[in-house]
């Protein structure tokens, strides 16, 4: 099992370039604890993401980090140029000593779409051209691509990843049928929803990897996403997550809301106590979440654990302090560099 962070850089308690510094100074005790890799959401107009550029923010992550990996979950191809954005991932594989992990989607939210112009029944169709041209410009010396979204013709390819013949793809998966591609094509997948769901989507991915003649032990990591407050004891963890959750919950909320609309896949109740009774956050003292997360990795068969642990209006310290327990308790080998770390 390894362990990664997720991070939505919602709207908080501080001014944004004190909570851009914090996060950094956040991101560097995950590097010094031993988390495998950094991921962040690209969100655009909304209070859910103050970091809507991830190649800018990732761009200062890498100089502020050794060993974690980072990267995007997930860059919405839609949104951007994949000319542009092809030669944005081999910058920053190099800029971080060939860290980046590279998400890849069409984007959850139509709103945020149409702002930039984009028909969102067209992004699904625009995100596999882009991806498809990626992929070429990644691993190729010219693009030669036509499509009904994209045309190139001879265009020539000057950098190259540092990582090749490319860094690893992320792919995120809401339903079961979903696990049947990146598998094929040997893709990192995340998943968030019920528990039992995620056994549907991770026992369906490693179906069709075998069907496609690969070693189980040669499997991508099949990750978990969960809010996660640890904390000295249970109930200060509950606490915690209850004064937080609404003001996340209307940064995430907040464009559903302004067009009378819900999101398809990614819904979330609007207290916190229904968060942690339907798995969807862990909250608890540090031998509550080491039992919680051993038995929902075991019930959801995958072999990554992503956790979630800035959101809403929780301090730098109250994340650190929370961060800090989950290292010490769950990380192999961590408790010293934890204890340097804080």
């Amino acid at each position: 099992m390894q362990f990664g962070i997720f991070d939505q850089n919602d709207r908080g308690p501080y001014e944004l370039g004190e909570q851009y510094e914090n996060r950094l100074k956040l991101i560097e005790f995950y590097d010094a604890a031993g988390f495998r890799t950094y991921h962040m959401s690209e969100h655009h107009s909304t209070p859910l993401s103050l970091t809507p550029s991830p190649s800018v923010f990732l761009a200062a992550v890498a100089q502020r980090t050794r060993h974690l990996r980072l990267g995007p979950l997930v860059y919405v191809l839609p949104a951007h140029h994949p000319l542009r954005l092809a030669e944005e991932i081999c910058m920053l594989d190099h800029l971080s000593g060939g860290r980046l992990e590279v998400g890849i989607g069409r984007g959850a939210s139509a709103h945020e779409l149409q702002y930039f112009g984009i028909d969102p029944d067209s992004a699904p169709a625009m995100y596999v051209e882009a991806y498809n041209v990626i992929k070429q410009a990644l691993t190729g010396s010219e693009v030669n691509f036509r499509g009904k979204f994209y045309n190139f013709a001879d265009v020539p390819i000057e950098i190259k990843p540092a990582q090749l013949p490319h860094p690893p793809f992320w792919y995120a998966v809401p339903v079961p049928e979903g696990a049947a591609w990146p598998a094929q094509n040997n893709i990192n997948v995340v998943c968030g929803g019920p528990v039992a769901k995620v056994r549907e989507i991770t026992d369906r991915y490693r179906a069709e990897w075998a069907v496609a003649g690969n070693s189980p032990d040669e499997l991508p990591l099949l990750g978990i996403n969960r809010f996660v407050i640890a904390a000295d004891t249970d109930r200060e963890a509950m606490e915690l997550g209850r004064r937080a959750w609404p003001l996340f919950y209307a940064n995430f909320m907040k464009l559903w809301k302004k067009h009378g609309t819900q999101p398809r896949y990614a819904r979330i109740p609007e207290d916190f106590d229904s968060v942690v009774k339907n798995g969807g956050a862990l909250a608890g003292s540090p031998g509550t979440i080491r039992e919680q997360v051993s038995v929902m990795a075991s019930e959801a068969g995958v072999n990554y654990f992503i956790a979630q642990f800035s959101f809403g209006d929780l301090s730098q310290q109250e994340v650190l302090h929370s961060a800090g327990i989950f290292a010490r308790e769950l990380l192999p080998s961590s408790r010293e560099r934890v204890a340097r770390a804080v």
